[in-house]
């Protein structure tokens, strides 16, 4: 059997092929911790080289529009109420008011028990999978801090994808990977991806959190990378929006050299999400340039890469009807993350 042909085992026996051997905790643990170690130095001077390119004018208003088809638009407070669901869905329907040529969003990211008032609010417009569909994202297994029982994140899942969502973002058990049990966190990926499966047998796509705000090392993060793409994550994404520091450009190209990798030797195209952090049209726009540079421009795509964000789109539009009438008379939003 291929390794291009193992991508279309289940997680366990496709690990098995890609580690060349029988998946055991010491054999995961062996691969992960044999991984090459990153240059920092190298690392985060190619993020500083691709912060300084520009893209040229006539290539700007591609690239905002872009930007706002890529945002996960976000609110996961506490307080969220089923009205404040609503409204943000109102927003990611029709951005701005003032312009409806401005593209929509790519997905709403709530809390599970918010589902039902996103897709009620969305009604024809939740299209999964459609040109200018909006998906709805829901946050699961006890985020943000992944503290809770299997069955309870698995009940967690199982209650969002049932209620509609067509994503689903999990956080990985952060005390358990740096601890070295790597196992455990294999595992718990492996059981959410299935509490994933619809009963018509198709998956909500499933985003893996690592929180790398937690995980302390740039060795830590690619080990991380690696693991949840074998376990059968189909997005890797950094942070909760909830831990300093959340998304950073270094991370998020040291997350994308490892989905080049993985492409490279299977052929399988894994998703990216940075989140938390990303405010400004001119930072997003960043991580279009390292997204096109690292694992090429047919990654700008949304089942391939997201902003988890919130007052993004704010900005993005400022920026565009800057651009094309040279002031903003748009609508003040509420900032909501």
């Amino acid at each position: 059997m291929t390794i291009e042909q193992s991508v279309a085992l289940a997680p366990a026996e496709r690990a098995n092929q890609l580690i060349g051997g029988e998946l055991t905790e010491k054999s995961l643990r062996l691969h992960l911790e044999g991984l090459p170690g990153v240059d920092a130095v190298g690392l985060e001077a190619r993020a500083a080289d691709l912060a300084t390119r520009s893209i040229k004018t006539t290539s700007k208003a591609w690239a905002l529009d872009r930007v706002i088809q890529l945002i996960d638009l976000t609110t996961l407070e506490g307080a969220d109420t089923p009205g404040k669901v609503r409204s943000l869905v109102v927003k990611a329907m029709t951005p701005d008011p003032s312009d409806l040529s401005a593209p929509r969003v790519a997905a709403v990211c709530v809390y599970g028990d918010m589902v039902p008032y996103a897709v009620e609010a969305l009604g024809s417009a939740h299209s999964a999978g459609t040109d200018n569909g909006i998906n709805v994202a829901a946050v699961a297994t006890a985020f943000p801090s992944g503290r809770a029982s299997l069955p309870v994140k698995i009940a967690d899942t199982k209650y969002a994808v049932a209620a509609g969502a067509d994503e689903i973002d999990m956080v990985i058990d952060r005390g358990a990977f740096l601890s070295g049990r790597y196992g455990v966190v294999f595992d718990q990926i492996v059981a959410v991806k299935e509490a994933c499966r619809r009963d018509d047998g198709t998956y909500a796509h499933l985003k893996v959190i690592l929180e790398t705000g937690e995980l302390t090392t740039y060795d830590n993060v690619r080990r991380a990378s690696w693991l949840a793409i074998l376990a059968g994550g189909d997005f890797i994404k950094t942070s909760t929006g909830k831990v300093a520091p959340a998304a950073t450009l270094p991370v998020t190209l040291l997350m994308l050299q490892v989905v080049n990798d993985w492409h490279r030797l299977t052929g399988e195209k894994i998703g990216v999400k940075p989140a938390g952090g990303i405010r400004t049209s001119k930072d997003a726009i960043k991580y279009l340039v390292t997204v096109a540079e690292t694992v090429g421009e047919e990654w700008l795509q949304p089942h391939l890469f997201r902003f988890g964000a919130s007052s993004l789109l704010n900005d993005v539009l400022l920026q565009r009807q800057k651009l094309t009438t040279g002031h903003y008379s748009g609508p003040d939003y509420v900032t909501v993350d």
